[in-house]
This record gives structure tokens, sequence and C-alpha cells, in this order.
């Protein structure tokens, strides 16, 4: 096949997708541009635990400071592990839907991408490393607790038990959000009502997939 049919299959297929690559609504556009600093915040939080505890997260104990570049103080923990760290990890935890918003309003009207791929795809994708990751190479912690910064309402309930049913049901969660990506696609009819229920399976990470839902209904 010649290039430019190639090419000229890419776009076609893109523009099934989704016809609209507008950016996000200015007052989202700023709420996501605010997730970007407290995303930084959360980076420094954790930080800011590698310089007062010898051991910041026991799941990884080769991540230390040598003891010259530590100060005397030494955090309580919450849990495992320092209250900076927790806080500054779930901080993290909820500004990524929002890093991928601020991604979206970015990239995306540049990029070839559909809308739907960064608002849906992208999260849907997501969710499926770190449900892998957290099942087989995530070094757990125990006992289980509580306080485990997990992306997903579905995701914390294994990650906060270790209770295997949990994590099944999160590879569940990424089905349906990969059926929702499939509807974006064909442009289905009931396209908004997969994203907005993979969205709320998926909460918070799900939240583009929300706002993908609610512009469909918009336009």
């Amino acid at each position: 096949m010649p290039k430019s049919s190639v090419s000229s299959l890419v776009r076609h297929s893109f523009a099934r997708f989704d016809s609209s690559s507008s950016p996000l609504p200015q007052p989202i556009a700023r709420v996501s541009e605010y997730g970007l600093y407290a995303l930084f915040t959360g980076c420094v939080l954790m930080g800011i635990a590698f310089l007062t505890n010898p051991i910041p997260d026991p799941s990884f104990p080769w991540a230390t400071l040598p003891a010259s570049f530590r100060v005397s103080y030494t955090q309580p923990r919450i849990e495992h592990w320092p209250v900076t760290y927790s806080v500054g990890l779930w901080m993290i935890v909820f500004t990524l839907p929002l890093l991928l918003l601020y991604a979206y309003q970015r990239y995306g009207p540049v990029s070839r991408c559909a809308a739907s791929w960064w608002l849906t795809g992208v999260p849907v994708a997501t969710m499926m490393v770190f449900t892998t990751y957290c099942r087989f190479f995530w070094p757990k912690l125990y006992p289980a607790t509580w306080n485990a910064p997990s992306y997903t309402l579905v995701c914390w309930a294994y990650c906060s038990s270790y209770i295997p049913f949990w994590n099944d049901l999160a590879y569940a969660v990424v089905i349906v959000g990969i059926g929702a990506v499939a509807l974006a696609y064909r442009d289905s009819p009931w396209t908004t009502c997969g994203l907005a229920i993979w969205g709320i399976l998926a909460f918070p990470l799900g939240i583009p997939a929300l706002y993908d839902a609610y512009r469909r209904i918009q336009r």
C-alpha cells in the first residue's frame, strides 16, 4: 500500500474515533495547571522524608540517602511511611487525573490522537499498568494498611488488604474501560454511557473519562 494511502487511512481512523479536538474549557484547564503544581509539591514532600528518615519506603530499602545528608530529626510514620512521604504520595495519586487533563490540554490539540485517546485511553492504560504492578511486582508491606495510596477505589481495596479478589475486580474495570474506548472508536450511541460508567468505576483516575462523557453531552 502506498505511503500516502496509509497516512490517509490513519487520519480517517482518528477522524472516526472522535471529530472533536477542542482544548479544555478555561476553568478546567486552570484546575489542571494547579494539579501540576500539586504534583510538584507532592514530590517535594516525599523528598523531605529522605532527609529525615533512613528508609522512607520500606518497600524499597535501597532508596536511601547517606547519613551525612540527613538531618537529626526523624519523622513519625503513618503506618509504614513517614508523614510527609504519605501526604506527598497521596497528593500525587489525586493529582494524576489532573496531570492527564493537563497533558491533553497541552498536547492533545497538536497531536493526531483524538480527544478520547487522551481522556479515556491513557487512563485505561495507566490503570492496567498499575494494577499489574501492584499484583505481581510491588514489594508488599505487612501488615496491610488502610494508608495505601492507590489510583482507584478498587485498587485501594486490594492494596489495603492484599485480597486477590479486589485485584481481579480491578482487571474487570480495565476491561470495561477498554470497552468504553472501543465504543468511542466506533462512535457508538452508547459511548457517553460507557465513558461515564468507567469514569465512576475507576475514580479518581477516571476523572478525565468523566469529562470526556460530559463534553460529549454538551456538544
